[in-house]
């Protein structure tokens, strides 16, 4: 197999010129190089100071904010982190550029002993296509015979060309590859299918003839002619397992032509490279209109609906009070740094805030996980927290109490709807319906007194109706009364602080897809959002708390 190779050449200037790339972090946490044009328009961008570059004039639905270094998906607002690396050498090439070439790199190569013609499904289609094109009838459009050694005649051009004028890279990749299959078809076709024109026949020898043998274009096909046989090719090539390119609006208006589409997808295949373009999937949020009648309590789950209202921390107890339940005093300290302050813990507590009643040098041990800390140091961690008579271990996170959180006021539904979640077809849906409203932050929040806003909601969530989904609802309704689900602070999507925010609590909220990672099938995600609740302090003891 001989496929076409090439090179790119780019301007000094240029961010490849002065070895830079731009680069994304995917989801596993490594860095990805954008492509090089992408690099090269936002370094474009960056250059001119510019706060940020909207990539959907190059074909991305992305915005790229300077100032935070994201990268934000207009779609989903969702955010990820890029970064500008400077470390990229790239060779520099001096004097003028090399001459381009394509393949076959000589007349010599093109006129190769021919082969037999391959049967494979699209070959066979690209041969239907050209005797559909053929029988459609001469068009306006001809193309002249470029003045060449004996080569065998050309393949149907997309555009007409002036005889000697220069033709691009691509346009000469696709014509060199395109000649071996004009001269191999022919005469296999001709038993089936009419010949392309008299000038393609394998019957006559190359070169005879009047030499201004007319050949139809693509462009003698109207639009629906054109539609069909992109449709008829992308059937084909799945069936032969070709793999898909996805291609937005592939039947629709768009600034890319329908036809064009299919188009490049015949000449590819031509070329023996394997391609199909679709329709790529669609972003499904929500399940099917769902009338009253059809919505279902969960059995064994009291209620439809839960709302919480602002909770104040409990009073009478000072933080030594709250902490002599979780300590031991440790008189002789061990030889390690307290890793709150980072001082030695034989020596004094090298907090620096507002005096506090212990004494700076006492060290006490966490009865559960027995880490060591200066007292000094837990009291002031937690005079700086939610002050709920909770305590959470800073090296390991073993909670000590019952932890609340700071999620404002608001209300949370649930129910059934009839309707399966993709890799969930043997049950329904249980739907959760958040509605928080925006309001004044209060004493427990990070700017109290000021206003916040609560952006998206309602927000509708999904879980199976399975015995681990019901088991999953369960100590949601447990981190909602706790506020733990929601709190207030930066989106890291959009970079608005004094907002609404999710909590460390992963929700799904796509129902019928997973394009943003936030949908189904996911496998795993039962079990990792349990593990988050167990993170918070919620496990199946909580619900015997709860009941208590």
């Amino acid at each position: 197999t001989i496929r076409p190779v090439r090179r790119s050449f780019y301007d000094p200037s240029s961010a490849p010129g002065k070895g830079v790339v731009w680069e994304w972090e995917n989801d596993s946490g490594s860095w990805t190089p954008y492509d090089m044009d992408v690099g090269i328009t936002i370094q474009r961008a960056y250059e001119k100071q510019h706060p940020w570059v909207d990539l959907s004039a190059i074909g991305f639905c992305y915005i790229i904010d300077f100032a935070t270094m994201g990268q934000i998906n207009r779609q989903t607002q969702r955010k990820r982190r890029v970064r500008r690396r400077l470390d990229m050498v790239y060779p520099l090439v001096s004097g003028t550029l090399p001459k381009s070439q394509s393949w076959p790199t000589s007349p010599g190569a093109a006129a190769a002993p021919p082969v037999p013609a391959c049967t494979c499904p699209q070959c066979l289609l690209v041969m239907s296509v050209k005797a559909t094109m053929s029988a459609a009838g001469p068009g306006t459009t001809t193309l002249q015979p470029r003045k060449a050694p004996t080569v065998p005649p050309a393949a149907p051009k997309a555009s007409a060309l002036a005889p000697g004028a220069k033709v691009p890279d691509g346009m000469a990749t696709v014509r060199g590859s395109l000649k071996p299959l004009a001269a191999q078809g022919g005469r296999r076709q001709a038993a089936s299918t009419p010949a392309l024109s008299s000038g393609s026949s394998t019957a006559s020898p190359p070169g005879t003839g009047s030499g201004k043998a007319s050949h139809p274009s693509l462009g003698t096909l109207n639009h629906s002619h054109l539609q069909r046989l992109a449709i008829a090719q992308s059937r084909v090539l799945i069936a032969s397992g070709v793999p898909t390119v996805p291609v937005k609006n592939l039947t629709g208006s768009s600034p890319v032509n329908p036809a064009l589409a299919g188009i490049t997808g015949i000449l590819m295949s031509a070329a023996g490279l394997p391609v199909c373009l679709t329709r790529p999937p669609k972003l499904v949020l929500h399940p099917p209109p769902v009338s009253k009648s059809e919505i279902q309590s969960i059995p064994g789950i009291s209620h439809t609906c839960r709302k919480t209202t602002k909770k104040q921390a409990k009073k009478g107890k000072t933080p030594e009070e709250v902490l002599k339940k979780y300590l031991q005093k440790v008189r002789h300290p061990p030889d390690e740094d307290c890793t709150i302050c980072m001082e030695r813990l034989s020596a004094p507590s090298g907090y620096k805030g507002p005096q506090l009643a212990i004494k700076p040098d006492l060290v006490g041990k966490l009865v559960k996980c027995s880490h060591v800390f200066h007292l000094h140091c837990l009291v002031a961690m937690y005079n700086n927290g939610n002050k709920d008579g909770s305590l959470q271990c800073p090296t390991c996170k073993t909670i000590y109490g019952v932890k609340t959180g700071t999620q404002p006021p608001g209300k949370m539904e649930y129910h059934i709807i009839p309707h399966s979640l993709p890799g969930h077809s043997d049950c329904k849906t249980i739907r959760i319906i958040y509605n928080i409203p925006p309001g004044v932050q209060g004493p427990e929040h990070p700017n109290p007194g000021k206003s916040f806003t609560a952006r998206g909601f309602p927000r509708h969530c999904y879980l199976p109706d399975s015995e681990k989904g019901r088991k999953v609802l369960k100590l949601l309704l447990v981190a909602w009364d706790r506020r733990l689900v929601f709190a207030i602070g930066t989106s890291s999507t959009t970079g608005e602080s004094d907002t609404v925010i999710w909590n460390e609590i992963h929700h799904k909220t796509e129902f019928g897809s997973n394009l943003t990672g936030h949908g189904y099938p996911d496998i795993n995600y039962l079990d990792n959002v349990l593990a988050e609740l167990a993170a918070q302090g919620i496990t199946e003891e909580s619900l015997a708390q709860e009941k208590d």
